[in-house]
């Protein structure tokens, strides 16, 4: 067993023990998309960290998404609920790079890729770099905004 999973596992039980009904359904959730990712395919297996990590990330990217629709919609106690839920699963996820870090590596990528003068069209070679450097620790639609700003 992976030892995030682990992790998640245990913090189940002591939340439930802690009768945290909110943080113990949340884990429940996670816990039950990482099982649905081991039994998906045509055989079960066991996920790495960084697998669970990624389930992690998208179930954290789902929560924001529901908290921003619920809000826009007038729903604001729906939209504190998902944001409840988006803050537990990241207590499980890697720190989380800021603003100014972005910047940093995406400038990096386009001069190590020599991508400066080409504008748009070189964007595929500068997210083929950034993507595993920032996988799990920032959000793919903020770094590809990053470089479309820095090639325009």
């Amino acid at each position: 067993m992976s030892t995030l999973k682990a992790k998640i596992r245990a913090d189940l039980t002591s939340a439930m023990k802690a009768r945290d009904k909110d943080r113990a359904g949340t884990l429940r959730m996670v816990l039950s998309s990482i099982s649905e990712a081991e039994v998906a395919g045509k055989e079960a297996k066991e996920l790495t960290d960084e697998e669970v990590t990624t389930i992690l990330t998208r179930e954290a990217k789902k929560r924001r998404e529901a908290a921003t629709a619920f809000a826009d919609g007038g729903r604001a106690e729906q939209a504190e609920k998902e944001t409840a839920e988006a803050a537990v699963i990241a207590d499980y996820l890697p720190e989380q790079l800021s603003a100014e870090e972005i910047v940093d590596l995406v400038s990096k990528a386009v001069e190590q890729t020599g991508a400066a003068g080409e504008g748009m069209r070189a964007m595929g070679k500068v997210m083929g770099i950034l993507t595993p450097q920032t996988k799990g620790k920032a959000d793919g639609g903020a770094v590809a905004a990053e470089v479309r700003k820095q090639l325009a």
